[in-house]
């Protein structure tokens, strides 16, 4: 099954629509529930490019992440275009991952020094930094850093993974080549955000593109299932869908999507998303009527009704 690719904004680099994300490999001593032991992060890491998918966005933030992509993955870097984060100065505690942000120059140097050295490669492909404010990347110094980075040719480009409210203010700065920003059937907030971005030509980074699974999630969201069931999504879903699928190709049929990350350590999952790429967007009348159920069910939510 072939995934279907696109520009990423003005980078230059193509990338199937469908990446991966890999916050599951973040190992134990983090937070949640799920954790895979090393030769399940190996079996996943492989499939994921196997399967043709040139994508992975990860993060210091993620545990132990970025140092199974260098285990497992280092011998074939040359398939796949690789993103992590900076601003993160995380703290491990006996039992849990405490994450902290910190934008100065010493953070970011560290930050893709340490992450290089974890992944086994010579360049980052695309360095994004961790949430924050603008004015906080700027007038820190945390942004020159990025770019002296940049030029000794150990980043090539240099992203913002963010959201409401903050994000408008990055939207007009000329320095960012792609944003990272959540959406989803259940999550639509971010839609003419995402359009802004693309009009800029920056490339757009979907999260969060099949929320969590849906009312199918091995973690419970009620919150989700209720907005789920509030929009009557199970009417709209075709038969052979399963809602994970109805609600990645949902996100895929965003205009401005060039590529949505989706975590899965479960292989079975895994192909399940890449037959739902592999499909495309869904019909143009389909994702009119998800939109218009979306925006009654938060307008009557706001409302009490």
């Amino acid at each position: 099954m072939e995934i279907p690719q696109r520009q990423l904004g003005r980078t230059g680099m193509t990338v199937t629509q469908l990446g991966y994300g890999t916050m599951g490999l973040r190992g134990p001593r983090t937070w949640g529930v799920r954790v895979v032991d090393e030769a399940a992060a190996s079996r996943v890491l492989n499939a994921v490019l196997d399967a043709g998918i040139n994508f992975l966005d990860t993060a210091p933030d993620y545990g132990i992440a970025e140092e199974r992509i260098g285990r497992y993955l280092s011998h074939r870097r040359h398939e796949f275009l690789l993103a992590t984060k900076c601003g993160c100065t995380p703290v491990q505690h006996e039992d849990h991952l405490e994450i902290r942000h910190q934008w100065t120059p010493a953070v970011i140097r560290a930050n893709v020094e340490e992450s290089l050295r974890r992944l086994r490669t010579d360049v980052i492909d695309l360095l994004q930094f961790h949430g924050g404010r603008w004015e906080d990347h700027q007038h820190s110094g945390a942004l020159d850093a990025a770019l002296r980075l940049r030029e000794e040719g150990k980043i090539r480009h240099l992203g913002i993974s963010t959201s409401l409210p903050e994000v408008e203010e990055h939207l007009s700065a000329d320095v960012w080549e792609t944003v990272q920003l959540p959406y989803s059937a259940l999550q639509q907030e971010h839609d003419s955000v995402m359009r802004a971005a693309s009009d800029s030509r920056l490339g757009v980074i979907v999260r969060g593109g099949v929320a969590h699974g849906g009312p199918d999630a091995e973690i419970q969201r009620e919150a989700l299932n209720r907005l789920w069931e509030r929009m009557g999504l199970d009417e709209l879903r075709p038969p052979d869908h399963t809602r994970a699928q109805f609600l990645l190709r949902f996100t895929l049929s965003h205009p401005a999507c060039d590529t949505t990350i989706v975590g899965t350590c479960n292989l079975e999952h895994l192909q399940e998303n890449i037959q739902a790429a592999a499909r495309g967007p869904l019909s143009d009348e389909l994702v009119a009527e998800i939109r218009r159920r979306w925006q009654k069910a938060t307008e009557d939510r706001s409302h009490g009704t």
